[in-house]
């Protein structure tokens, strides 16, 4: 039933927003724009974006060696798209789902395979703030009104969220260390200690990286993709063919922005957030929804059929250890 609600919850969100984004638009014309669109450059964004969800499979192999796992770079790169596909069912199920496929296919844990994909997201984490930390500096007159219309109100209590975030993690871990002989010697809390030092090793994987060189580079690779992936998309349509390189790099960091919001693959958030930002760039803003329209649904698409293909594709292989 919390599942359900969560699901209900997330799906009425993004309907919302979809209404609220879309309620001006002519959908007709939208997709006469979508018609007469160079389908070429789809074919390089896919490219591209198939590029870094490869990248990100060879990281997360580097995290998982130090574990003694060495699972192929054809089995990860099906557990991150079937990820990918599940993220467009069940909000943030893509995680849980890579490494629940993981375990099936080459029979690696999933608390010591999902510690390392929350490794993963700190270094996303930092990788966006970066990314948003550039975008501001190098378009600071056209994003600084946007950025606080949309989130001075909320920057207090993101702050707030995540210094006891912090503060309840380090606790947690330190009090975890401290009574874990205790705990461990109840039959069931014992399996729960089981649980987090599966996790807390995935963890600290990446302290004991023999490639940490690669790991760098991949995780630029990633999000050079990423952004490549969108901007080439600009050129697709006639209309929007003109704007900058600076313009992808603000798409990016809005895109990422509604894409880590709790709705199926960022449906409603990206379109609103990225919708709006291009129109400092010139756009009207129904030109922008459109834009923003047909980079998410071109990705969406793309990773869809990839990961539908991946499940399927899991299910005829003969499970081995990774070991």
């Amino acid at each position: 039933m919390k599942n359900i609600l969560k699901y209900v919850i997330s799906l009425g969100l993004a309907g919302c927003l979809m209404w609220f984004v879309f309620k001006d638009i002519n959908i007709t014309d939208m997709l006469h724009q979508f018609a007469k669109a160079n389908y070429w450059w789809i074919i390089l964004s896919g490219i591209l974006g198939l590029v870094a969800h490869i990248s990100r499979a060879i990281r997360w192999k580097l995290l998982m060696e130090p574990l003694g796992y060495k699972p192929s770079t054809f089995r990860t790169t099906l557990a991150v798209l079937t990820g990918y596909f599940a993220n467009y069912i069940i909000p943030r199920m893509g995680e849980v789902t890579r490494c629940g496929t993981l375990q099936k296919t080459d029979d690696i844990p999933i608390e010591k395979s999902f510690g390392t994909v929350v490794t993963e997201r700190i270094f996303d984490l930092v990788m966006l703030l970066v990314i948003f930390l550039l975008n501001l500096a190098l378009e600071f007159t056209k994003l600084k009104d946007f950025f606080m219309e949309q989130f001075a109100s909320k920057v207090t209590l993101i702050v707030v969220l995540l210094v006891v975030a912090t503060i309840g993690g380090v606790a947690g871990i330190w009090l975890f260390k401290k009574y874990q002989a205790k705990l461990a010697e109840h039959p069931i809390l014992g399996k729960i200690v089981g649980l987090i030092n599966g996790l807390l090793d995935g963890l600290l994987s990446i302290g004991k990286m023999q490639k940490p060189g690669l790991f760098i580079f991949y995780t630029l690779l990633i999000w050079v993709m990423y952004y490549f992936s969108a901007y080439v998309l600009f050129f697709a349509i006639p209309e929007t063919s003109h704007l900058s390189m600076l313009a992808g790099l603000t798409v990016l960091t809005m895109g990422t922005f509604g894409m880590a919001a709790p709705t199926q693959g960022g449906i409603g958030p990206y379109h609103f957030l990225v919708g709006n930002a291009l129109v400092l760039y010139g756009l009207e803003q129904k030109n922008g929804i459109i834009l923003a329209t047909f980079i998410h649904g071109s990705q969406m698409i793309a990773l869809l059929l990839l990961g539908a293909l991946s499940f399927l594709t899991t299910l005829f292989l003969t499970s081995k250890s990774s070991k």
